[in-house]
């Protein structure tokens, strides 16, 4: 018996295959596009650029054993997703601009799991991966399905800038950090008012309609609400957090409100309060060092350790209700430039 969802995402791919942002992946093709996945894992983990067309057997094999388990490659992925080529218009004719991959199975809410999304360094700036991810919505609400997920490694900064950009929110950083578009969360932005990050999003004739603000309270986080956020539907109210907690993370700001908040942080290790990112991210970067890599983070996400015993220092209010004007027309940034541009897309 073929399930409904799975029957969807045989349609979405089919779609994927016919269209004009994407080719499908030759069987002749299965090492080459290894490579190119090879390539986005250097670049991530070791901070360095592969050129994918170029790797011989010996040099393939030698990038492998220094990334790990990381670099260890998996047989039979065909069986589980589908890979494509992202396609350059205006480059020679077989030269593809980057990848990505769409698994035979859906993740979380019936949504097409993507991963592989890379493109090599001269092809991006251009809306490349964006039109290849915009398709990938198309085809997965088109066969309704509730649009996509993908992860990104925290340590992989670039590009978890670059999904925030993309308007993406936050589902999940279990594993890594999860994002999702999907048409049940309307698009949403945050930026600086009065020293703190709003969190707001776009509601019809409203216009951008204000949720959360979170800021720095001596060494703590301050995180309000607005009545609207509490009246927010399902999706946007369990979402809303995470989303805002990873943009203050990127800024360099504290995630934890209190001794009594971190006390509870695994509460949240899975996904909801600004603590659990703070008590993942201590995770995320333990495993990198262990793995011997040393990835810059903005600034430390939780204050000093608490001693025990110590006088206890008093939180900020979990969720006081405020009022905040209109976002001002410009982007967080130390000259007003977007949150953490990396123009890749």
């Amino acid at each position: 018996m073929v399930r409904s969802w799975d029957a969807s995402v045989e349609r979405a791919q089919e779609r994927l295959a016919g269209g004009l942002q994407l080719r499908a992946v030759a069987a002749g093709d299965v090492r080459r596009f290894a490579c190119w996945d090879l390539a986005s894992l250097a670049e991530g983990e070791l901070a360095e650029h592969v050129d994918p067309e170029a790797l011989d057997p010996s040099a393939e094999r030698e990038l492998r054993e220094r990334l790990g388990e990381g670099g260890r490659e998996w047989p039979g992925g065909e069986l589980y997703r589908r890979r494509y080529w992202v396609l350059d218009p205006d480059a020679p004719a077989g030269l593809p601009a980057g990848t990505v991959a769409v698994d035979n199975w859906t993740r979380g809410p019936g949504q097409l799991a993507v991963s592989s999304l890379y493109l090599r360094p001269s092809a991006r700036g251009r809306g490349l991966a964006a039109a290849a991810l915009d398709e990938i919505y198309r085809a997965a609400t088109t066969e309704g399905l509730p649009g996509y997920r993908l992860e990104a490694h925290w340590t992989w900064r670039h590009a978890v800038r670059y999904y925030l950009r993309r308007g993406l929110w936050v589902v999940s950083w279990k594993r890594a950090i999860g994002l999702s578009r999907m048409p049940q969360l309307p698009p949403y932005r945050v930026r600086e008012e009065g020293g703190r990050l709003v969190l707001a999003i776009a509601d019809g004739p409203r216009g951008w309609v204000p949720l959360l603000a979170a800021g720095r309270e001596g060494r703590w986080l301050r995180l309000d609400e607005t009545a609207a956020y509490r009246q927010a539907g399902g999706w946007v109210h369990g979402y809303a957090r995470p989303t805002l907690a990873l943009h203050l993370a990127l800024a360099g700001l504290p995630l934890v409100r209190g001794p009594q908040w971190w006390a509870e942080a695994e509460r949240w290790a899975d996904i909801g309060e600004p603590e659990g990112l703070a008590h993942r991210i201590e995770h995320f970067e333990r495993s990198a060092r262990d793995a011997g890599r040393r990835p810059v983070v903005p600034a430390p996400v939780v204050p000093a350790p608490v001693v025990t015993g110590a006088p206890e220092i008093s939180a900020a209010p979990a969720a006081s209700t405020f009022a905040v004007p209109a976002p001002a027309d410009r982007r967080f940034g130390a000259v007003g430039g977007r949150l953490g541009d990396s123009e890749d897309g």
